[in-house]
């Protein structure tokens, strides 16, 4: 209908529902027919009555979706979630690639109304908010969720504030979860769109007198090739596959073509009497660019160890240069584009900064790699473990949710992936940090370990737990062990506050007191590194600087109580005990 000159809109304050159907495409693209019939007969005989029955209106159909105008949210939260359980119900007979899922959400915002349309900045949020809907789940605005009360029968879940593309400002967004909502994904893109960075470690070059000594250039390779490969973040090519570019000249360009991937590794092997120099190189196939070069120097015979340390040393810098490198190509992308691995990538940040505006966009960007491929193991890895971390900071709004949440994710992310070490290590962490289920938890990290020898996250969680059990011996070798594994990550205050911790258990007091300081500087927001630190301080008599500290921790936890933290800490009794008399020396109160 042409606009006219005395106008036919006008602006009005209504909660708009938008709702799109997952993986339309692939349902139609199987089953195309049958797909759209039972759509029609969802959307004409189900739910258009029932936005009607809630004084709601369809205003566009979207050809696989929706947007409907309420006047009030509260109206429009119930019926997304009357429409959302007819759903599930009347699909759950089908098998799961067949079934149709919706994603909802709402927004309450002021709109330009006319007779067939509703337009605005309104309508555009609602739109992108339900891209961050979970398969049969409800997203919602932070003004929805203030007006539609708390009698409605589901989960809510809190994701913080999210900053969305081409929106000045960030929005709060709430999960509405419906107990029966499904996990499992419907018409979602296939496993392995993940597009992990690939790399190819080729033979090293050798200059060694006697050519029959070489084969120990072959066992460097063959160990460098095993450390990486248990990195989950990387997809390393066979050993077999690079045989053929072992010549005195490389062409990392032509490597990359011919192998499709986006890193090289090579080195080279030198000895001179009994010394041995091994050097080695990380390379972007793409640009040809040396990314990072090193040296290792030993003696023949420390052959074994000197491959060992390699690997290590290969795995924990090419790690987080890789990282770095991804990151930045992602940041490149259209976000029409973005993959599930991309947005991990992107969370990975502004989790490690700790500050609570950064840290809220973090689970935003989780929240939409789970949504953009629900078979992505560390998109639920990393945001059960930013649960986690949401209540060791005490920004939990609800702890129990939080650590259903934890545990719901981490369960997930196992079943997806058996051998995922972070989920394991995660799920670990919740079984020892919030069910005090020590035994479970050590189990879950030793196999997180056994799955990738080389998980920082692993060792160092594992720490935790035997701090938390008073078994100091135990977890200070941990925690080394995931610091020399991450000295370069941007995670790395985490682990030192954990070797801080194991040195306090140990009634260390100076070495607790230097590592939870290299912490602080790396990161000053880690609330429990501030309570390790001001324990530690008043324990080696320096009771002022302690209070320095927690007057900081104070700031960043305004409603911290003493005696709330020691009725939820998983610390045995005897330390926990000591614990808080030195915080309230120190000056928390109780």
């Amino acid at each position: 209908m042409p606009y006219s000159a005395e106008g036919t809109s006008r602006r009005k304050l209504a909660a708009v529902l938008a709702a799109d159907v997952v993986g339309y495409a692939r349902l139609m693209e199987a089953h195309e027919v049958d797909t759209h019939n039972r759509l029609m007969n969802l959307r004409f005989t189900k739910m258009e009555p029932a936005i009607a029955a809630h004084d709601g209106k369809v205003v566009k159909n979207t050809g696989d979706g929706f947007i409907a105008l309420f006047d009030s949210a509260h109206e429009a939260a119930v019926c997304a979630i009357e429409m959302q359980r007819t759903v599930q119900d009347l699909e759950e007979d089908l098998p799961p690639d067949r079934r149709i899922a919706f994603r909802m959400a709402i927004n309450l915002a002021d709109v330009i109304v006319e007779e067939h349309d509703i337009y605005g900045d309104g309508v555009n949020v609602a739109a992108r908010l339900q891209t961050y809907a979970e398969p049969g789940g409800i997203i919602v605005a932070g003004a929805v969720a203030d007006q539609m009360g708390s009698a409605l029968g589901v989960t809510t879940i809190d994701l913080g504030d999210v900053r969305m593309h081409n929106f000045a400002r960030p929005t709060r967004l709430i999960s509405l979860r419906l107990t029966n909502s499904p996990v499992a994904p419907i018409g979602e893109a296939p496993r392995g769109n993940e597009n992990r960075p690939s790399i190819a470690v080729l033979p090293f070059r050798k200059s060694i007198p006697a050519p029959k000594d070489g084969y120990f250039a072959d066992g460097v390779v063959d160990n460098v090739i095993e450390g990486l490969g248990s990195l989950k973040e990387l997809f390393v090519i066979s050993r077999g596959s690079t045989l053929a570019y072992g010549g005195p000249s490389i062409d990392v360009r032509a490597v990359g073509l011919d192998l499709g991937v986006r890193y090289v590794l090579y080195g080279s092997i030198q000895r001179a009497g009994g010394r041995l120099r091994i050097s080695t190189e990380l390379s972007d196939a793409e640009t040809g660019e040396v990314i990072r070069s090193d040296h290792h120097d030993g003696t023949i015979g420390e052959l074994f160890e000197l491959q060992d340390r390699i690997a290590i040393e290969v795995a924990k810098t090419i790690a987080p240069n890789v990282r770095e490198r991804e990151l930045a190509r992602a940041k490149r992308k259209h976000p029409q584009n973005m993959t599930a691995y991309d947005l991990v990538l992107q969370a990975y940040e502004p989790l490690a900064r700790l500050d609570e505006a950064s840290f809220a966009r973090a689970r935003g960007l989780l929240q939409h790699a789970m949504t953009v491929d629900p078979t992505y193991a560390p998109a639920f890895s990393h945001a059960a473990w930013w649960h986690s971390y949401r209540i060791g900071q005490g920004w939990s709004k609800d702890i129990a949710i939080d650590a259903s949440e934890a545990a719901r994710l981490s369960g997930i992310a196992i079943e997806l992936n058996r051998s995922d070490s972070l989920a394991l290590a995660v799920y670990g962490h919740h079984r020892s940090y919030l069910l005090k289920d020590f035994n479970a938890a050590l189990q879950c990290f030793d196999d997180a370990i056994e799955a990738c020898p080389n998980s920082a996250i692993a060792w160092t969680l594992k720490g935790a737990t035997c701090c938390f059990i008073g078994d100091g011996r135990s977890a200070v070798p941990c925690a080394e062990t995931g610091l020399r594994l991450s000295p370069r990550d941007n995670h790395v205050f985490f682990a030192e506050h954990i070797l801080a911790q194991s040195h306090y258990v140990n009634n260390n007091f100076d070495e607790a007191v230097r590592w939870a300081r290299r912490s602080h500087e790396h990161n000053g927001y880690l609330t429990s590194n501030l309570r390790t630190l001001a324990a530690s301080l008043v324990a080696t008599g320096c009771i002022d600087e302690a209070r320095e500290v927690t007057r900081r921790h104070q700031n960043i936890v305004p409603n911290f109580h003493l005696l709330e933290w020691a009725a939820r800490t998983p610390m045995i009794e005897k330390i926990k005990h000591h614990r808080v008399e030195r915080l309230r020396l120190a000056g928390l109160p109780d």
